[in-house]
């Protein structure tokens, strides 16, 4: 029996994560060598594993989080108005897959947008496409999509995602085109997909940041309703790096 051409053809057939395990096992002394079941087992397992680690790989890599950023890393406690139980409820997915959003405020330099990249991290981690835009890029991005007639498929890419999340919401004020955007945007998500948005700007004052009574009204009857709530509070983590 030819062996390494077996683990040829596992790699031409892309069974990478079996062709190394089968590798692998061909270099123990034969007496250790386990019976045909238990290597079938063995290298099916190996192979799940390849893929769930290249799947992650991916999403990560796509998803470009603004930091590299984990849930274990979050300073939670009284002063910052987050605690370790709402992290980790967060953390493991759920709100994901019930199509809730998370709308995280605060001052500047408190944390936030470490704190969504890390729950993005967690999401990539667990096997949901996510992607992160910074505000300011989103709406370069929605502008260079209405000038090349790409729009739909632009719209559609987002919605694509399991987890979206907008980063520093309300710096930069909204065109109509924005509007429209982000209205499109959650209403092809709604109840499929959960939207992130960190902001300086309290929640109860984006109705008028939208600045379009009916296009404000739609936007936040799907952004808010059975949204998880985190206000951060205390002083800015920037300057205690500083020090």
């Amino acid at each position: 029996m030819n062996t390494q051409n077996t683990v040829e053809q596992l790699k031409t057939l892309k069974l990478t994560g079996m062709a190394k395990r089968y590798e692998a096992a061909l270099s123990l002394p034969v007496h250790e060598l386990q019976d045909v079941h238990a290597l079938i087992a063995m290298i099916t397992e190996a192979e799940v594993e390849y893929r769930d680690h290249a799947r992650t790989q991916k999403y990560l890599k796509a998803s470009k989080l603004r930091y590299h950023a984990l849930p274990e890393d979050i300073l939670c406690n009284a002063e910052r108005g987050i605690t370790g139980e709402q992290v980790l409820r967060l953390s493991d997915g759920m709100f994901i897959e019930k199509g809730e959003n998370v709308l995280i405020t605060g001052a500047t330099g408190c944390g936030k947008s470490f704190l969504a990249c890390a729950l993005g991290r967690s999401s990539c981690l667990l096997g949901y496409r996510t992607q992160y835009f910074s505000m300011n890029k989103f709406l370069d991005a929605l502008a260079q999509a209405r000038l090349d007639g790409s729009y739909l498929k632009w719209i559609r890419g987002i919605s694509a995602n399991k987890l979206l999340i907008l980063d520093d919401f309300g710096l930069k004020a909204l065109n109509n085109d924005a509007r429209i955007a982000l209205l499109d945007i959650l209403e092809d998500r709604y109840g499929n997909g959960s939207t992130m948005i960190t902001s300086q700007l309290p929640v109860d004052s984006w109705y008028n940041f939208i600045d379009e009574p009916t296009l404000a009204d739609a936007i936040m009857d799907r952004l808010a309703a059975s949204a998880h709530r985190i206000a951060l509070t205390g002083k800015s983590l920037r300057k205690k790096k500083n020090h």
